[in-house]
């Protein structure tokens, strides 16, 4: 049995932006991976918003990461705290060149954290503060979290199910 190569990433994720988003979202995983933090990408969020991250630890706590590869993509981001409701913490993902933008007030610098990235690793700037989720929406989030990785694991199994969302 021959075995093909398989992608970096789920076939949708990723597929309409730069590939050098492709490689941070491989560097934050590999960080998170260490961290025992396990990712999916491209996630909808219930107020309509799509998070280019989110990832759950070991206690049910959900981190979302908001990837940024340009300097236009960033400082024109005007949506991106309508994902902290969703999240008990939230990171930025930049390559290197970009971290220092980060600072300005209109990043709320205590709200949200930085991790420096690239194909191969990623490392922490400024850890994001926790910010604990109210239970009943904790509970929403964990299993919508849940039934969209499950979801994206039995497309693998059978391609002909669909990646979905």
């Amino acid at each position: 049995m021959s075995s093909a190569p398989q992608p970096l990433l789920d076939p949708g994720c990723f597929a309409d932006a730069p590939p050098v988003a492709a490689e941070v979202a491989r560097g934050v995983t590999r960080l998170f991976f260490r961290q025992d933090l396990f990712s999916i990408c491209e996630v909808p969020l219930p107020n309509g918003r799509r998070a280019d991250m989110m990832a759950i630890d070991p206690r049910g706590c959900l981190t979302i990461v908001e990837i940024k590869v340009s300097r236009a993509d960033l400082t024109g981001d005007a949506k991106w705290t309508d994902y902290l409701d969703y999240c008990d913490r939230f990171f930025w993902a930049v390559p290197g060149a970009l971290a220092g933008l980060l600072e300005a007030d209109r990043f709320l610098p205590a709200d949200a954290g930085i991790i420096v990235a690239d194909r191969y690793d990623a490392a922490v700037v400024r850890d994001a503060p926790q910010r604990p989720l109210a239970p009943a929406r904790r509970k929403a989030e964990l299993l919508r979290f849940a039934r969209r990785a499950a979801r994206r694991l039995s497309a693998h199994i059978d391609p002909t199910l669909g990646f979905g969302s």
